[in-house]
Formats: structure tokens, sequence, C-alpha cells
């Protein structure tokens, strides 16, 4: 039996889920239980969700096990979006600010599965978060950046064209210490080689655009994007050209 068989009929034979879900939620510790959250968002419903996501960085402080119960409750919220219930992108829109990183992470899982559905609502939607502050950027980028989701090269584009945007904006950006500033430009950091390799040729020309700013912080996002094996496969030589090596 899979993990997520065992899961899913345990949460089946409980009236209340909250006891299991924190002492299976592996916090604290480094990693929570993402296969068990996606079940949780399988299963729950509304009402479940809603009072997960109630549970705020001041109820629910980074790497408790209550932390767990917010992020399974935002990556439901993901779910009922994609069976069509679009009033929850504004609600998910204000979880990619939360100041815990796994609340975060969920807000990108989430709106995967909205992306599984529907691809091309999916990218309107992050077209306006994309334009919105470093997190909402954030998420837009670590949503779309997913190569499931990339397949199709017309899609992969406008992925491209989303992340050509975003960096765009870093130029303007004046506060480049802040955690949100940080938390963007590490994201950005893997994102471009994810997009890169759904699209090669096309990619590869905005990346060396961005190779060649005189921006700093850029610059890292870049190396940091050509330090990735997948790019390097693309482009063995090239990679190694880009990296100054």
């Amino acid at each position: 039996m899979s993990k997520t068989t065992e899961y899913r009929d345990r949460l089946r034979g409980l009236v209340d889920w909250d006891n299991y879900l924190l002492a299976e939620s592996g916090l604290p510790g480094p990693h929570g239980n993402i296969e068990l959250a996606q079940v949780v968002a399988d299963e729950g419903d509304l009402a479940l969700f809603q009072k997960y996501t109630a549970y705020t960085a001041a109820l629910a402080p980074v790497n408790s096990p209550y932390e767990f119960l917010a992020f399974c409750g935002v990556i439901g919220l993901g779910r009922l979006l994609a069976e069509g219930q679009t009033e929850f992108i504004p609600i998910l829109r204000s979880h990619a600010s939360d100041p815990r990183w796994r609340v975060r992470e969920g807000v990108a899982m989430a709106l995967q599965r909205w992306g599984d559905r529907n691809m091309d609502a999916l990218i309107r939607a992050l077209q306006e978060w994309s334009q919105g502050t470093p997190l909402e950027q954030r998420a837009a980028a670590a949503a779309l950046c997913e190569p499931r989701l990339l397949r199709q090269p017309e899609q992969a584009n406008e992925v491209l064209q989303i992340l050509d945007a975003i960096t765009a904006s870093l130029e303007s950006l004046p506060d480049r210490r802040s955690p949100d500033f940080l938390a963007l430009k590490k994201g950005l950091g893997y994102c471009w080689s994810v997009a890169v390799t759904a699209l090669p040729a096309h990619g590869k020309a905005l990346m060396e655009k961005w190779i060649a700013s005189p921006d700093k912080d850029i610059q890292w996002i870049m190396r940091e994007n050509l330090k990735k094996n997948r790019l390097a496969r693309l482009y063995p030589e090239r990679a190694r050209i880009w990296q100054g090596k």
C-alpha cells in the first residue's frame, strides 16, 4: 500500500483530523509531510480549509505542527479553485505574502493544481500577480515554473515573458535587503532554468540578455540558474561560457 493510499484510508476513517495531522506533520523539522498535505487537499472540504487557513503566523509560527495545518488549508483552496471556484484567487493572493515560507510554498502548489486543469486561466491570473509585490511576483514565478505545466510551447513562451517582466522590475526595486526581495531573488534563481528548458531557443535568447545585465542581483540569479543540470545538459559548452569557466 502506498503512503498516499494509507493516508487517504486513515483520514476517511477519522471524524476529527487535527491530532493525526499534527502528529504526522513532520514538524518541527526540515521537511513537512507534503504527501499528506496533498491528500488533505483532495479529501477535505471548504469548512476544513477555512479552519486551517485561520492559523495565522501568530497562532502557528514557523516550523510548528500547527503551521502544517495552515499549509494543508492553502493547498486545499487550490483544489477548490481547480474545480472552478475562482473566488479563492484573491484569498490565495493574500496568502502569497504570508511571513511563513511553507505557507507561501503552499500557495504555489495550490496554483499548480489550477494549472493542471486550466493553464491558460492560471497564466492570465498570474500576469496580474507578476506586477504586484515581490512576494506576489515570487508566487507567480514559482507556480508557473513547474515542468509538468510547461508542455505547450505557447504557454511556455507566455511564462518566459512573465519571468522577463519580473526580472526587469528588479532594476527599479529600492530595498534589495528586505526579506521579500531576497525571497523573490532566490525563487528566480531556479525558475528561469525550468522555463528555458521548456522552450530552449527562445529562453536562451532571453537569458543571454539578462546575463549581460550590469545589475549584481540579476547576475546572481542568472548564475544560479546556470548551475542547474537541466541547463548544463541543454547547452554544455554555452553554460561553461555563461558561468565564466
